[in-house]
């Protein structure tokens, strides 16, 4: 049972079933200015008009760092407004912005600024931004981590847009001193290029084609190239988007020989497997590619065993007629699924965890804790005194069918279209304001830029 109440300017929250860092119990959460002030035992409420269903689960507000607004230049992709109306709907808090797909990307101090100002007064959560390494601007990274940027991301291949090239051994060389004297990580597309193949049939219809083409290999040689750069400059590393069991054993082994290297996945690698694409639907392609059940097992499998720390969307928006049916070649890769990402991943946790309090915990570590530590976000991520009063109220026992027409994301096509879920969002607050009561946005631009 979930209630809340307000008493003057304090909000106090209370559940039978809180996640809370030490586990998931009854709890009262009094909140005032914004902020958790005090956790208390669960008293018996006094129910009334704000009483809500048996069942419902407060876990901390998610922080999702993987995230393509692409506002300025490429707003008709995704904008601030739509992208952070999807993550409130989705129970998402912070979103922390990629560097590329905007026009400017992020690679200087002049471009975050024109990515500040154009979120400016549009963001219905909280918005941080990652900055971009790209050939010569290792010049930029002192005054962009000055300028508030988290950290930064790179590409070993192209990245699909002409504005953020992709970098090389050298140029790593050139970044990792500084990353590492500022301490802050790098984000690393993790695919080599000698590994891919280009098939001859550029309009090949057949997923099979497009996973061929981007082996694990690429994975696991990009992991070693970066993991061994960083070793050796005492650099923090991030592999973005792990895709299959190879990757996540050179991972592992990089930290058993010192590397200071963490990894996400995807929800949708989590969720899909090659085997159940169809042909042509391009809505499923992304890079690296959704690989085989037995690689989304060992994903399943890495979170659990901690190899892998996190999970982040990749939400990676475009006009649908960028998703060129049938073509899998030509097809923009990416995936949109903001609003999805509780539901997609806790359907996939209790897979692996179970439906009970291990489940809710783990979810609460993958999708709010450790990205949040990642960020440097030292007030996100958990129900604890002084950490903001970012919560999200859900129904873990829902069952629900993914519905296109009614997301928030601008664009609606997704693979999810279709496919039943587990896990159902009923309201959102932001520092103690309700942003979400599970039909629509309802305190509009509540959002701070971080």
């Amino acid at each position: 049972m979930s209630v809340v109440s307000a008493v003057v300017n304090m909000f106090t929250i209370r559940s039978t079933r809180v996640v809370l860092p030490d586990g998931v119990r009854p709890a009262a959460i009094h909140i005032e200015d914004g902020r958790i002030i005090r956790i208390e035992e669960l008293a018996t409420p006094k129910l009334g008009a704000n009483q809500a269903s048996e069942g419902w689960v407060i876990s901390p507000g998610l922080v999702d760092t993987h995230v393509h607004v692409n506002e300025p230049g490429r707003t008709e992709w995704e904008g601030f407004d739509t992208a952070t109306r999807a993550a409130a709907a989705g129970g998402v808090t912070t979103i922390v912005d990629m560097p590329l797909n905007s026009i400017p990307a992020t690679t200087s101090v002049a471009a975050l600024n024109a990515k500040r100002e154009a979120a400016h007064g549009q963001c219905h959560v909280d918005v941080a931004f990652w900055g971009g390494v790209v050939p010569g601007n290792a010049g930029d990274i002192d005054a962009l981590v000055d300028a508030g940027v988290r950290g930064f991301k790179c590409f070993l291949v192209p990245s699909g847009v002409d504005e953020f090239g992709h970098v090389g051994e050298s140029d790593l060389r050139e970044a990792m001193p500084t990353l590492a004297r500022r301490n802050v990580p790098l984000l690393v597309h993790a695919e080599h290029p000698t590994h891919l193949t280009h098939p001859t049939d550029l309009t090949c219809s057949t997923y099979r084609a497009w996973l061929e083409s981007r082996p694990p290999r690429a994975e696991v040689e990009a992991i070693r190239l970066v993991a061994r750069v960083a070793r050796e400059f005492g650099a923090r590393v991030h592999i973005v988007h792990v895709s299959s069991a190879d990757a996540v054993e050179a991972i592992r082994a990089a930290r058993a020989d010192g590397v200071v290297i963490t990894a996400e996945t995807c929800p949708h690698y989590l969720t899909f497997a090659a085997e159940e694409i169809p042909a042509g639907a391009t809505e499923f392609k992304c890079a690296p590619p959704i690989r085989e059940g037995r690689h989304r097992a060992a994903l399943r499998d890495g979170l659990a065993q901690g190899a892998l720390d996190f999970v982040a969307t990749d939400h990676s928006p475009s006009p649908p007629s960028m998703k060129i049916p049938g073509d899998f070649m030509r097809s923009w890769g990416g995936i949109a699924s903001l609003e999805l990402s509780l539901a997609a991943t806790w359907s996939s946790v209790i897979q692996r965890f179970g439906a009970a309090e291990a489940g809710l915990k783990a979810c609460a570590t993958f999708l709010s804790e450790a990205p949040a530590r990642l960020a440097g976000l030292a007030r996100k991520g958990r129900i604890a005194e002084g950490y903001d009063a970012d919560l999200v109220i859900w129904d873990p026992a829902a069952e629900w069918t993914v519905d296109a027409s009614r997301l928030q994301q601008r664009h609606k096509l997704t693979p999810y279209a279709g496919r039943t879920l587990r896990g159902r969002v009923r309201a959102t607050y932001l520092r103690g304001v309700e942003i979400w009561n599970g039909e629509a946005v309802i305190a509009r631009g509540a959002g701070q830029l971080l």
